[in-house]
C-alpha cells in the first residue's frame, strides 16, 4: 500500500475529497467553445514529436457496469477515444481512452465539457463520476460532466499484475516494516514479484502509462469533445496530473482546478517524507479533537502496532490483523473528518477489546477488497503509473538509512512510509522519466491551487510549491483552512469561489484564504 492520496473510496469521500477557492476578481466569461483544429494543438519543445492524432467522433452509448459496480443511470453516456499506445510513433498501435459524460443541463448556457480526474493515480473516473455528480450538481448545470480512465487504468488498458489469491496473500505475509534480514528478503521479492506480474500481464502497455502520456491523452480528449479551452477539476494525483498538461500545452488551458495538491518538487523520498508529515499532522489534529494529548496519543498508537507486529490480531472472518493492514485501517479515516469517529470506534477495538475487525474493514476499504476476497486493480495501475514517472529506485539500505529521521517525523507511519521507498518500485521491468515533474505553464490562463492545512496525504505546503511551479500569474494559490484530503462541498467558502470560477470566470485573489 502506498498512501499517495488514493481516488475516492466511495462516492461520499469521492465528493468530498476534492478542493479548496479563493476570493473573486472579475473576469469575462469566454465564448461557447469552437472545436480546435488539429494544427493548433502543439506540445512543447523537446516533447516526443506529433502532438496529437485528428481529432475524433466519439460514439456515446449507454454505458455498461465497471467491474464490481453498477451501471450509471440513463443520463449517462459512455465512449472510446483512440490514442497512440507510444506518442514517439503516432502511427503505430493505438490503445482506447475509456469516457463518460453527463451534458450541461441548461444547454442554452452551457460554457462547454469539464474533464476530472480524482487521484490514485489509478482512479477510474468512469467509475468515479457518476456516484459523485452530486457534488458537481450546480457546475453541471453550465458543463458537461466527463470522466475518463487514464491509459493503464481499468477500462483504458487497465494494468493486472496479481490474482486476487496473490494479493491477498502479499497482505497476510509481507511484513512492510520489516526487522529482519530474512523480512528485508521477501520484502523486497514482494515488490519484484509485482513488477514482473505486471509485466507478464500487461508488459505491452506499462512502459507507456506515464502521466506525460496521460497528459496527451486529455488534449486528445479536448479536441475530440470540440473545446477551444480544456476545462478540468484535478484532484491528489490528477493535480499532478493537470501542472503535466498546462506544461505541454499552456496555450490550451482554460479554467483549471487543482485541489489536494501534490508537490510538484518532490522526488519518491520526498513525496514520502511529505506524507510521513502529512499524515503525522492530521493523526495529532484527530487526537487534539478527541480531547487526547497529541504526544502521548501517538506513542499509545505507536506501541499498538509494535504489539500488533509481534501478535496479529483476530477477526471474525477468520483472518488476521496484522501491522501493515492496522496501519492502512489508521490511514483510511484520516483522509476525512467526518470519519474520524470510526477511527475511534476502530482504535478502541483493537485497545480494549484485542479483536481488529473494525480495522480491519477500513484496511480492505482501502484496498480495494470485496466480502468475496475480489481485489480491484487500482493498486496495479497506481503502481505501475508511479514508477513509470519516476527514476527514484532507493535500495534497502538507502531506505534503512531513512528510519531514524522518518521515525522522529511520525512514529505511526514513519518506518513503514520509509521502507516504502525501496519496496515500491523494486527492480521494476520500465524505467522512469524523471526525477520530478514538471510544471511550468508561462503564458496559460489563471489556474487554481488549492491547499487544504490539514491534507494528510498531499500536506498543505505541495500547493504553494505548485503555484509557484506553474508560475507568477499563472498559479493562483488558495488556503483552505481545515480538515481532510479536500475541500469542495465541504467548505461552503470554497465551493462558492471555486462555482464562480468555473461558471462565471471570476479568478480569486491570489492568496485568498477561506477559513
Amino acid at each position: 500500500m502506498r498512501v499517495r492520496g488514493r481516488a475516492a473510496r466511495t462516492a461520499a469521500l469521492a465528493g468530498a475529497a476534492l478542493l479548496t477557492a479563493g476570493a473573486l476578481a472579475g473576469c469575462d466569461s469566454p465564448a461557447p467553445p469552437q472545436p480546435t483544429p488539429p494544427e493548433t494543438a502543439s506540445a512543447r519543445p523537446g516533447s516526443p514529436p506529433s502532438s496529437s492524432p485528428a481529432p475524433q467522433k466519439p460514439n456515446w452509448k449507454r454505458c455498461e457496469a465497471p467491474e464490481g459496480g453498477r451501471a450509471p443511470g440513463p443520463a449517462w453516456r459512455c465512449a472510446t477515444v483512440d490514442v497512440p499506445l507510444d506518442y514517439a510513433r503516432p502511427d503505430g498501435d493505438t490503445i482506447g481512452i475509456a469516457l463518460i459524460r453527463k451534458q450541461a443541463t441548461e444547454k442554452s448556457r452551457r460554457v462547454g465539457s469539464m474533464l476530472f480526474n480524482f487521484g490514485g493515480p489509478g482512479g477510474s473516473g468512469v467509475d468515479i463520476l457518476p456516484r459523485a455528480a452530486a457534488s458537481y450538481r450546480k457546475l453541471n448545470t453550465r458543463y458537461d460532466l466527463v470522466g475518463f480512465d487514464p491509459r493503464g487504468v481499468a477500462g483504458s488498458s487497465g494494468v493486472r499484475c496479481r490474482t486476487d489469491e496473490e494479493q491477498e496473500k502479499a497482505y497476510r505475509e509481507i511484513d512492510m516494516t520489516p526487522e529482519t534480514a530474512a523480512e528485508e528478503t521477501a520484502f523486497v521479492e514482494d515488490g519484484a514479484d509485482f513488477g514482473a506480474g505486471c509485466e507478464r500481464r500487461s508488459g505491452k502497455v506499462i512502459p507507456h502509462v506515464g502521466t506525460t502520456n496521460a497528459a496527451r491523452d486529455m488534449e486528445v480528449i479536448r479536441r475530440t469533445l470540440g473545446d477551444a479551452k480544456l476545462s478540468y477539476f484535478g484532484i491528489s494525483y490528477g493535480t499532478e496530473l493537470g501542472g503535466t498538461y498546462a506544461h505541454l500545452f499552456p496555450e490550451n488551458v482554460g479554467r483549471v482546478v487543482l485541489d489536494a495538491v501534490v508537490d510538484p518538487t518532490a522526488d519518491a523520498v520526498g513525496h514520502a517524507r511529505n506524507q510521513a508529515t502529512g499524515f503525522q499532522r492530521a493523526l495529532e489534529n484527530y487526537l487534539e479533537d478527541r480531547g487526547q494529548d497529541p504526544e502521548a496519543g501517538t506513542r499509545r498508537i505507536a506501541a499498538l502496532l509494535r504489539r500488533i507486529d509481534a501478535d496479529p490480531l483476530p477477526t471474525s472472518s477468520g483472518r488476521r490483523l496484522n501491522e501493515t493492514l492496522a496501519i492502512t485501517g489508521i490511514v483510511t479515516p484520516l483522509y476525512s473528518k467526518s470519519d474520524w469517529p470510526t477511527l475511534t470506534d476502530a482504535l478502541d477495538e483493537a485497545q480494549n477489546s484485542g479483536t481488529g475487525d473494525r480495522l480491519l474493514r477500513l484496511a480492505d476499504s482501502y484496498n480495494g477488497r470485496d466480502e468475496n476476497g475480489h481485489y480491484d486493480t487500482q493498486s496495479h495501475a497506481q503502481r505501475a503509473i508511479s514508477c513509470a514517472d519516476t527514476t527514484s529506485r532507493p535500495t534497502v539500505s538507502e531506505a534503512r538509512a531513512l528510519l531514524p529521521e522518518f521515525r522522529e517525523l511520525s512514529p505511526v507511519f514513519g518506518p513503514f512510509l520509509a521502507w516504502d521507498t525501496a519496496g515500491w518500485c523494486a527492480r521494476w521491468p520500465v524505467e522512469g522519466e524523471h526525477d520530478t515533474p514538471e510544471a511550468s505553464a508561462p503564458g496559460a490562463a489563471p489556474m487554481l491551487v488549492i491547499g487544504t492545512t490539514g491534507d494528510p496525504a498531499t500536506p498543505y505546503e505541495g500547493a504553494q510549491k505548485m503555484a509557484d511551479e506553474l508560475g507568477e500569474g499563472v498559479g493562483i494559490m488558495v488556503t483552505n483552512k481545515g480538515e481532510g484530503h479536500g475541500s469542495y462541498d465541504e467548505s461552503r467558502c470554497v465551493t462558492s469561489l471555486v462555482d464562480a470560477y468555473f461558471l462565471d470566470g471570476k479568478v480569486p485573489a491570489d492568496g485568498r484564504t477561506c477559513g
